[in-house]
């Protein structure tokens, strides 16, 4: 029973997190209609409890603001991906996408960061210019690397002089 919550669980952790708890948002409806969709795709069926969760634990690991901001983007594309294939005929389908596309909007510095991440994935460093333009930026990199890590501590230990912890 609890597992069947855990769509609304991330829809409302992307809200909170991005202060989209507004006026404009009807918790209340969401989560009904996020029940008729429940319904739609027959979520009480035994099989959904196997494996655990497939988007509440990936977010533990999540904690900065900006980092929560690419994952959630993600699985919002993903959640509207799901919805593409359903009946848009119904009410509640459509409101749930409305609400996904409006979180997906707050978030596309999110989707530009995970297409950033996937770019990556794709470079060929067995080819050699990409190896002579990765070394070429290798010290750059490395200085960036350097400047956030430094800025860190740097908050980190700010933090630790102003609180009394």
């Amino acid at each position: 029973m609890a597992f069947q919550t855990y769509s609304f669980f991330v829809l409302f952790v992307i809200m909170i997190s991005f202060g989209c708890v507004e006026n404009r948002l009807n918790l209340l409806q969401l989560q009904n209609d996020i029940d008729k969709l429940k319904a739609d795709f027959n979520s009480s069926h035994s099989d959904v409890a196997d494996g655990g969760p497939i988007f509440t634990e990936r977010l533990s690991s999540w904690t900065e603001r900006n980092e929560k901001r690419i994952i959630l983007s993600q699985i919002i594309s993903m959640y509207l991906k799901m919805l593409e294939n359903t009946d848009r005929s119904k009410a509640h389908v459509r409101n749930i996408a409305e609400e996904l596309h409006t979180l997906k909007d707050s978030l596309s510095d999110g989707s530009k960061k995970i297409e950033d991440l996937k770019d990556l994935t794709k470079l060929q460093m067995s080819d050699l210019k990409v190896q002579r333009k990765a070394v070429n930026e290798l010290f750059s990199v490395l200085q960036k690397l350097g400047d956030t890590s430094s800025s860190h501590k740097r908050k980190r230990s700010q933090f630790q002089r102003l609180c009394k912890c």
